[in-house]
């Protein structure tokens, strides 16, 4: 069954597009600002998300540059913005669609069914392998000479980050914002702790990492060799 994250701050909005997709047997979640969005993100990704970007404490568009940073999730932006500009933005940041409100509601059904099909297609099959590590991008899993070790969302998000860039500085602000979301650019003290657990479950020795490496004052880099 299909799973459709709708994110609006209107109530009779989620509520018509809530009825109207479970009558067509698709499993729906609402979320009525964009932190409760990346919140059910974190606990369960989506097939597709419908995103507003008139939300009201995350633009729409910064939650869509946060999902952008770890997922290529389908989302088809639902929204009363009609200036061009405003599209532009949200298709160069990876929206796969726009659909301007008032809608047809079969319209925006057919463009949920499109978004569907290309459900699995999207991530790219990215495995990183060092020092008996490997790490399956697009599975979400890590082994350790051939266990596999359970991180939690957010360890992994933070994994999967400096695994697509590896070999290159991440800086700290950078990470903070493209796990937790902006306006988490200064709190190092969240990447300390996660990176220590991090550390204790893929480092062969912990209190010597070599594929996790911190460079003191800037940020973070996997090394692959």
């Amino acid at each position: 069954m299909t799973f459709v994250l709708v994110v609006d701050d209107d109530p009779a909005m989620r509520r018509t597009l809530s009825i109207n997709l479970r009558a067509r047997d698709y499993d729906v979640e609402t979320a009525g600002d964009g932190r409760s969005a990346l919140q059910i993100v974190d606990e369960r990704m989506p097939d597709v998300v419908l995103l507003d970007l008139g939300l009201p404490d995350l633009d729409g568009v910064a939650v869509l540059r946060r999902l952008r940073s770890f997922t290529q999730v389908p989302v088809i932006v639902v929204s009363a913005r009609t200036e061009s500009d405003d599209k532009v933005e949200a298709l160069d940041l990876g929206a796969d669609d726009y659909v301007t409100k008032p809608f047809s509601i079969e319209e925006l059904l057919a463009r949920v069914r499109a978004a569907s099909r290309r459900v699995g297609r999207e991530e790219p099959d990215v495995v990183v392998e060092v020092a008996g590590l490997r790490l399956d991008l697009a599975d979400g899993r890590a082994t350790r000479d051939g266990v596999e070790v359970h991180l939690t969302p957010t360890e992994w998000r933070i994994v999967d980050v400096l695994a697509r860039q590896r070999g290159r500085l991440v800086r700290q602000s950078a990470l903070l914002t493209s796990v937790w979301g902006p306006g988490y650019d200064t709190q190092t003290n969240y990447l300390r702790v996660h990176m220590a657990s991090i550390r204790r479950k893929l480092e062969v020795d912990p209190s010597r990492p070599t594929v996790f490496l911190t460079e003191p004052g800037m940020g973070y880099r996997l090394v692959v060799g």
